[in-house]
């Protein structure tokens, strides 16, 4: 066969398989949407009836090896009525079992019934109760199917041991069948209410098979029973029994037709079971991998697949709370900072840097505060730091820190700036319109300076903060004390207005020189063109 075609042939099986599968789940699960008690009602019915699949599937194993497959003893005296007798006996123990096994099981299923009603968080305790319900319907079969099978097997030992033999193992291989499908069907059904019960975590030992034993399970019901059935059809044979070569053909026929079909319905169960939670882990990877970190995966098993699926919801509960850390500390330092913190990791001291600063400062906040409530104060803050902040970002500098009333600015540092004088002067005309056009209630004084600065953390290794340190941080903020006193409550340092480009210079003018409090040496300084704030 060619290559494309056989790769046409497998993605229509891998199409088939998944599209058998979307629909053995919502078969199974119902709708998405249904209320605690629908599902209820619904997972109480799919159970009670996997109790009547399973136990007429056990009894159609032993119909099939008993009665049609296997041969009878050559010293039966009367076998057509033993055969009677037997079936007579079968039909009547899977009424018995059906009804009894229906019955014990609903009585098993009320605590679990009632923790899938509850609507709070379960106890590890009451989260083992949930996971080991199939092992509990079980069970309730090997104590119906045990006792049965030893029984049976007493009243044709009566008749002859041989037939004893043959009837005890066969009733052996259905029980085996039934408890197989009761516990695959039930796990399978319960899944939906696992997952709720599951939903914050797995109690430690869960006390429910693993992935292996139900791949063992799987073998034992669609290979070993098969298996098991020729082994005793041929120990039967050795022991006595007349079999012809048509028989021989006919047992070949139908325990290999059983391997088969059986073999392949219950790997398909148990590849799903298997491969569905693995494939939506790797898709909430991938997720995760394009930044999508709200993706949760459903926990529905406490082995180590569900291990798996709590694993990688807790690994991404642990990215999401990191990335809030990582926001909330970019807000609280400035994400140059934070990006520079995390990178590098934090040295005490510092490097000298060229920046600009812009320090701008409330006019009359004691007054304010005096003559306004708290909460209205607290909120005209905001309102003014908000405009302050943004500005400085659109301009590409950051807030180095708010203290009270007032905020200070830095414009290239920790990161290189392109032509940061210009963005700097440009964000204080910006920022001085903005504040008088969007927060008039409230008057603000700008100071801008630049020079060089000790830029770094300060501090000690168990709390500090990156800032700058130097003479032009310290000449901005008395640029703003003398801002107060001028009509465009704007002031900027000469030396900044020179090294700006000659458009945003044209904004400017120098007004003098002056020495502010704390220097020996005068200050030149500049404002805007017009002496009123910018409209």
């Amino acid at each position: 066969m060619p290559r494309e075609s056989r790769w046409l042939v497998g993605q229509s099986l891998r199409s088939g398989v998944g599209r058998m599968g979307r629909l053995l789940t919502r078969v199974l699960d119902g709708r998405a949407g249904a209320s605690r008690e629908q599902v209820e009602r619904r997972t109480r019915r799919l159970v009670l009836s996997s109790v009547v699949v399973a136990n007429i599937g056990g009894a159609l194993v032993v119909l099939a090896l008993a009665i049609v497959v296997l041969p009878d003893p050559v010293d039966l005296a009367d076998a057509e009525a033993l055969r009677r007798l037997n079936t007579g006996l079968l039909l009547a123990y899977l009424a018995v079992a059906i009804v009894v096994g229906v019955a014990w099981g609903l009585r098993m299923f009320r605590p679990v019934r009632r923790l899938m009603l509850t609507g709070r968080r379960l106890e590890d305790e009451e989260r083992r109760l949930m996971l080991r319900a199939p092992l509990r319907m079980m069970r309730v079969h090997v104590a119906l199917w045990g006792p049965a099978g030893v029984g049976w097997a007493l009243i044709n030992l009566w008749f002859s041991p041989l037939m004893a033999l043959k009837v005890g193992l066969t009733c052996l291989l259905g029980g085996l069948t039934t408890c197989t499908i009761i516990y695959l069907l039930t796990e399978r059904l319960l899944r939906r209410a696992v997952t709720d019960a599951l939903s914050t975590r797995i109690p430690d030992e869960s006390g429910v098979p693993g992935v292996v034993a139900r791949l063992v399970l799987a073998w034992t019901l669609g290979t070993a029973v098969p298996v098991l059935g020729l082994l005793i059809f041929g120990a039967v044979t050795l022991l006595g029994a007349n079999v012809t070569a048509r028989q021989m053909a006919w047992v070949a026929v139908a325990l290999g037709a059983t391997a088969l079909i059986v073999g392949v319905a219950v790997t398909f169960l148990i590849a799903q079971a298997v491969a569905a939670p693995i494939d939506s882990v790797r898709q909430a990877i991938g997720r995760v991998e394009r930044g999508d970190l709200d993706v949760e995966v459903p926990v529905y098993d406490g082995s180590q697949i569900g291990r798996l699926q709590a694993g990688f919801n807790h690994m991404v509960a642990g990215l999401r709370e990191r990335e809030q850390i990582q926001d909330l500390f970019g807000r609280q330092v400035g994400e140059d900072v934070a990006r520079l913190t995390l990178e590098q990791g934090v040295e005490l001291g510092g490097e000298l840097r060229d920046v600009c600063v812009i320090f701008v400062d409330l006019v009359g906040s004691t007054r304010l505060a005096a003559t306004r409530p708290p909460i209205e104060v607290v909120g005209l803050l905001n309102e003014f730091f908000a405009v302050v902040v943004e500005v400085v970002e659109e301009h590409g500098g950051w807030i180095n820190k708010f203290e009270g009333d007032a905020a200070l600015a830095v414009f290239g540092a920790p990161s290189p700036l392109d032509d940061a004088p210009t963005r700097t002067l440009a964000a204080a005309r910006t920022m001085a319109a903005r504040l008088a056009a969007e927060v008039p209630e409230v008057t603000a004084a700008v100071g801008v300076s630049g020079g060089e600065v000790v830029a770094g953390h300060i501090g000690a290794l168990h709390r500090f903060e990156y800032t700058v340190i130097g003479d032009p941080v310290n000449e901005a903020a008395r640029l703003t004390e003398l801002a107060k006193t001028t009509p465009a409550l704007l002031l900027a340092a000469a030396p900044v207005l020179d090294a700006a480009a000659p458009t945003e210079a044209a904004h400017w003018y120098i007004t003098g020189e002056t020495t502010v409090r704390g220097r020996t040496r005068p200050t030149r300084t500049a404002t805007l063109t017009t002496d009123r704030r910018p409209a």
